[in-house]
């Protein structure tokens, strides 16, 4: 079962798990493990997607419990009406806080884009980024002794492909477990001394008006245990209290996925 962090007579929001697909997709035709049928049996009703999150990243997903109520929750994106906020854990020491803007050329994939034209004009791209924490461990990588990371919180104004992964990277700071955009010893690294074995990154919460009521609403999703065990080893623990939780019911992501989820997220 999913965690259901929100839900009225309009609305519901789940604690999405690392390594769950959205929807069914026919690139994943064989996939079981899909939030939008497992909420829909959940709750005895379907449900309208209004935003996806990518499948590696945890956190808020917020959906419509009507066509209509996915409309106008869409549209609200669409018009950056629903702030995001992240955290992700970085490589490096990040401990300034700014904006960048950096315009992304869309990211196209091999099967389902391969009759798209290859040649596009990068878009506008703008993420916040605060850096928040940050350690140093006695564990060697490459020609390093030891290793640094971050714990930043990250509020993308636009939302393209991969835009807070790609802006990290960019930074020289990819998020730790990112296979495509980050670094490949630092991952295999924080998943075998620390359990890092999910791209850590989080979709901690959504602020904005309910599309029905008019009255503010703010969604937030705890953090799983394989982000709970990270922040307790590098001694993070307090520094995000609406999100850090001492228990957690649901299954371990390591445990609940094999490989093949992690490559390729």
């Amino acid at each position: 079962m999913l965690e259901i962090i929100y839900q009225d007579e309009w609305l519901v929001a789940v604690n999405k798990p690392s390594g769950w697909l959205v929807h069914r997709s026919w690139l994943d035709r064989d996939e079981k493990v899909v939030v939008m049928q497992t909420v829909r049996d959940q709750i005895g009703q379907h449900v309208f997607t209004a935003h996806r999150i990518d499948r590696p990243t945890s956190g808020v997903l917020l959906m419509g419990l009507s066509s209509d109520a996915g409309r106008r929750l869409a549209q609200q994106f669409e018009a950056r009406q629903i702030k995001k906020r992240y955290h992700a854990i970085v490589r490096g020491w990040l401990t300034q806080e700014e904006t960048l803007d950096y315009p992304l050329v869309e990211e196209l994939d091999k099967i389902a884009d391969k009759f798209a034209r290859e040649q596009r004009e990068a878009q506008p791209a703008v993420s916040h980024y605060c850096g928040l924490a940050t350690t140093e461990q006695p564990v060697a990588v490459g020609r390093y002794d030891s290793v640094r990371y971050s714990l930043v919180a990250l509020s993308p104004v636009t939302g393209r492909k991969h835009q807070l992964r790609r802006h990290m990277a960019h930074l020289r700071h990819p998020i730790i477990g990112d296979s495509k955009h980050g670094d490949l010893r630092q991952n295999r690294a924080a998943a075998e001394h620390f359990g890092c074995r999910r791209l850590m990154l989080h979709a901690s919460e959504l602020s904005m008006v309910h599309p029905y009521t008019g009255a503010p609403l703010t969604i937030t999703a705890g953090l799983d245990p394989v982000w709970m065990q990270a922040m307790s080893q590098f001694g993070w623990r307090g520094i995000l209290p609406n999100i850090e939780r001492v228990e957690f019911s649901g299954p371990k992501p390591q445990d609940a996925f094999s490989d093949k989820h992690m490559e390729g997220m």
